[in-house]
């Protein structure tokens, strides 16, 4: 027997352990179940919504604006929970960064990008506030943030009433105009690009009224942009970043991550900040895409925000998880809100229909964690 006879079976051996091992490796992606559920969200809604125009250019920017507003608020959410905390404040800090600008433009006459700014550092300050709260009193994050929870949806309420005796501010699209920071959170890109298909009949126009000959889509909103530039950002600092491992360290075992000298304390606080910036990224694009701001804005958004990520594969104890995850966890979370309209479903069963996925998510997400532990 020759030595390339007797070296091929151990060749073979090898390379049937590699493939073996890239398997298990694909089989234990925090983002797996994600990948399987959006798989399966498509295909079921392509079935059960044929011809719904669900597919169609207007039919994708419905259902991928709602996936965006998801998106935005699930990034901060994703860092946060992989760092081993939780935020069931951002629905509220939603509608009072919202408030802020609205008040701070119509009420007190600041320059609509002046009150952005100020909107923006006060939720950033809230941020720290909670985050500091929580690694310095070793309170559950749960807890911290649920007082924010009411603190911030009660002056959002109580402030409005108070100046202006009502809950809505209106009356912002003038202000916002001619405002040069204003277009980064209430405007559209590409907008030239839809009108050029439209004029050469790739993509439909309006056939009467007043938009008659304009395209149906003229062009992808600021809050679309802003979801896809927090994803991708996230997920360089998450995974090429030493600052990212600080994230999965903190979470995973804070005490071991402190030993090797990793600012655990720091790194909490800042995905608050992260967490409060997302919420008033959100909220800027609300307010300045329909003109007015309602102190009842975001409501609910936190369970939102943490369902997506959950759906992503992130962990709920921590030191686990993926943006990129969280980022299919809000396509399924818009696909199928806006599915159930296309397919001529109530849409109070988006409620069941959402309690099913999440649940699916949670074992399947177990399971993946008893893979990776060993767990029985």
């Amino acid at each position: 027997m020759s030595v390339q006879d007797r070296e091929a079976p151990v060749s073979r051996d090898h390379e049937r352990v590699r493939a073996i091992s890239s398997l298990r490796k694909s089989m234990i992606r925090p983002e797996l179940g994600a990948i399987c559920g959006t798989i399966a969200v498509f295909a079921f809604f392509l079935i059960a919504a044929p011809g719904s125009g669900m597919f169609t250019l207007q039919g994708v920017m419905n259902w991928g604006t709602e996936s965006a507003q998801f998106a935005i608020i699930a990034v901060g959410a994703c860092l946060l929970m992989i760092a081993g905390e939780f935020d069931l404040s951002i629905g509220s800090m939603i509608g009072f960064s919202g408030m802020a600008i609205a008040l701070l433009s119509a009420q007190f006459g600041l320059p609509m990008w002046a009150a952005i700014v100020v909107a923006f550092a006060l939720a950033m300050v809230v941020g720290a506030m909670n985050g500091f709260l929580v690694v310095r009193t070793g309170l559950p994050s749960f807890i911290v943030t649920l007082a924010s929870l009411f603190i911030l949806r009660g002056l959002a309420t109580f402030i409005p009433i108070s100046i202006n005796g009502s809950t809505i501010i209106s009356g912002l699209k003038a202000s916002s105009q001619s405002d040069w920071l204003a277009p980064a959170f209430g405007g559209e890109v590409l907008s030239g690009l839809f009108t050029w298909l439209a004029r050469h009949g790739i993509i439909d126009t309006f056939k009467a009224g007043s938009k008659a000959g304009q395209p149906v889509v003229d062009g992808i909103p600021m809050l679309m942009v802003w979801a896809v530039v927090l994803v991708i950002a996230a997920h360089i600092v998450l995974t090429r970043t030493t600052f990212g491992n600080w994230i999965f360290a903190s979470g995973g075992d804070a005490n071991a991550a402190r030993n090797v000298g990793v600012p655990v304390n720091r790194v909490k606080i800042l995905m608050f900040v992260l967490t409060a910036f997302c919420a008033a990224v959100f909220a800027a694009c609300q307010v300045l895409h329909f003109g007015s701001a309602a102190a009842d804005r975001g409501l609910l958004k936190e369970f939102e925000a943490i369902i997506s990520v959950v759906i992503g594969g992130t962990l709920l104890t921590g030191g686990y998880g993926t943006v990129a995850g969280a980022a299919l966890g809000a396509i399924i979370f818009g696909v199928v809100q806006q599915g159930l309209f296309f397919a001529g479903v109530d849409s109070s069963l988006f409620q069941v229909c959402l309690g099913i996925i999440l649940l699916a998510a949670v074992i399947l997400n177990t399971y993946i964690r008893r893979l990776i532990t060993g767990e029985r």
